[in-house]
């Protein structure tokens, strides 16, 4: 569990990202230590309907889209992998869930909370910061809220989250060992 490793990736850079901001333009946070658990499964599968069963929302089949059940998101990552992001301390709540639904059938769950931590940008100029380094279309008609992609941002493999698109405020998240980096360059 992330919790077992005392302080966050970006612990050393938290003052960093609160100067890096511009006051009413854009704010950078670390969201630390949330639950992260990766889903592989057939999404044709009688599995994968019991997890949307036991999740209470069905698994997103859509590239991009992000379903919420209560308080998890599930991102759809691949054509059969998923993303489910808890509160802190709830991966093995959310493993067990999964476990119990899939039963004995053909699928991997796996805490990565330790893989990741997450950047949150906000503030009305947070969708230019981000196409500094990133080639996404990130206007709201193109990436709403709800949406999420895995794509590169200033050379860092990230998974971008659009949370709000009015505010608009993303969830940027980046392995461990590149944090500090994406952080320096924020």
């Amino acid at each position: 569990m992330a919790d077992s490793y005392g302080e966050s990736p970006l612990a050393s850079r938290a003052e960093l990202l609160a100067q890096a901001g511009a006051p009413g333009a854009v704010h950078l946070a670390e969201v630390p230590f949330l639950a992260q658990v990766a889903l592989r499964v057939d999404p044709k599968s009688a599995a994968a309907e019991r997890v949307g069963t036991a999740l209470g929302t069905m698994l997103p089949t859509q590239p991009g889209e992000v379903a919420e059940a209560g308080n998890v998101s599930v991102l759809w990552l691949g054509p059969d992998e998923w993303l489910l992001v808890g509160p802190r301390g709830s991966a093995e709540e959310i493993q067990d869930t999964l476990t119990e639904a899939l039963a004995d059938e053909h699928a991997a769950v796996v805490d990565v909370s330790a893989h990741r931590t997450i950047v949150e940008v906000t503030g009305p100029l947070a969708r230019e910061l981000l196409n500094k380094g990133c080639a996404l279309d990130l206007h709201p008609r193109s990436f709403e809220a709800g949406r999420c992609a895995q794509t590169m941002l200033a050379r860092a493999g990230v998974v971008l989250v659009c949370r709000d698109a009015e505010t608009p405020r993303f969830w940027v998240f980046v392995r461990a060992s590149f944090a500090e980096y994406l952080a320096d360059w924020l």
